[in-house]
């Protein structure tokens, strides 16, 4: 039996690696994605353009105000000197904020009164806003504490300290990287196996497949071992490039790892193999696939959280494998996550894995044209 299914496999290796555009779709784009998502993909906000204007010439304002230049997470592109040079500057997107400083400002600050500081933000992106305010605020905040200290005032009642958890510089790329693993491994993985069954029919050689001594299973593993060697040698080399060029630290376990990243591979050459069989062409095959890989992108909380989406999206989310891998990739490079604690995720996978895999068994006999 091992000795047809391993000739199989070495037959849909040979197929994959004469084939010049299985040989692209394997190696090039997930190295230009990775670089494309762990660069560009970011939630954090650097050097911020903004302007200021300054209607107090007092040591409160100047001080400041430095401190917004000298913060890098802000580029001053404007100093504004009128009130109706505030609008054209957020409305042709010069400055994302302008921070307007009062002219009683230092004198209220000085007589011990609260001094009030307006600033008006592009509210178009408002998650980008909303990370431009928390800057500002973290900003005000510092100044505050060392204004009331350089003038014997009391200090604030209370001191906010804050330790994030898991990721203390909190960033993004920390987020993003582990997810990409699990977004390219699918990607590729699906490729392969949804053009292999698919091939097969175009060209007439999978009836000819069918009428040999190899039974059902023994094609369906024949099938599905190929894409299960790629998945894992494509994992590898993008938690490789994650933890050796983007630097995110990998704290969990490697066998908890690859064995949530080959129960997800086990579902996903499921699916790929399931619509090969019913495309007659690979054109139709690659159509399938990509009706299947942006709904599980979308719905694997890899930019967005599942818990804001609406209850009955959240619940078709547990038809999709990458939404248990999103958690297991994540839970095993920040959180240093136990197998134990990721059973939960590990079992649904395998049974969409079992499931697809019995219906793509069951449909290489009984596809009908």
């Amino acid at each position: 039996m091992w000795q047809r299914i391993i000739a199989l496999v070495k037959k849909e290796f040979l197929t994959l690696l004469k084939d010049k555009q299985s040989r692209l779709v394997l190696i090039g784009p997930p190295i230009i994605q990775l670089l494309v998502f762990g660069y560009a993909a970011s939630f954090n906000l650097n050097h911020v353009p903004f302007a200021v204007y300054n209607e107090d010439p007092g040591p409160a304002a100047r001080e400041l105000v430095a401190d917004f230049r000298g913060s890098p997470n802000f580029r001053e592109v404007a100093r504004i000197t009128r009130a109706g040079q505030i609008a054209p500057t957020l409305d042709d997107r010069r400055a994302l904020l302008v921070v307007h400083i009062g002219p009683r400002f230092s004198r209220d600050l000085q007589a011990g009164r609260p001094a009030d500081l307006q600033v008006l933000l592009d509210g178009r992106n408002s998650n980008t806003a909303l990370i431009a305010l928390n800057y500002v605020r973290s900003i005000v905040i510092r100044f505050n504490e060392h204004w009331a200290a350089g003038h014997g005032l009391a200090a604030p009642p209370a001191h906010l300290a804050v330790r994030a958890w898991f990721n203390p510089n909190l960033e993004s790329r920390w987020f993003i990287v582990p997810g990409i693993v699990g977004l390219l491994t699918l990607v590729v993985t699906m490729m392969v196996t949804v053009m292999s069954v698919a091939r097969e029919r175009e060209q007439g050689t999978f009836d000819q497949l069918l009428v040999t001594p190899l039974r059902p299973v023994e094609i369906l593993l024949g099938k599905a071992l190929p894409g299960l060697l790629i998945g894992l040698a494509e994992a590898t080399f993008i938690i490789a490039l994650a933890v050796l060029w983007f630097r995110v630290p990998l704290l969990g376990s490697l066998a908890t790892l690859y064995t949530g990243v080959s129960v997800f591979l086990l579902s996903a050459i499921g699916v790929g193999l399931m619509i090969s069989s019913l495309s007659a062409t690979q054109q139709q095959g690659m159509v399938g696939a990509f009706l299947f890989l942006v709904p599980a992108i979308i719905l694997s909380g890899f930019a967005t959280p599942i818990a804001n989406m609406p209850e009955i999206v959240q619940k078709l989310t547990l038809l999709n494998p990458m939404r248990y891998l999103m958690i297991v990739l994540r839970g095993v490079f920040l959180e240093e996550t136990p197998f134990s604690l990721l059973f939960a995720q590990l079992w649904p996978m395998a049974l969409i894995g079992v499931v697809s895999l019995a219906l793509a068994g069951w449909l290489f006999r009984h596809r009908m044209y």
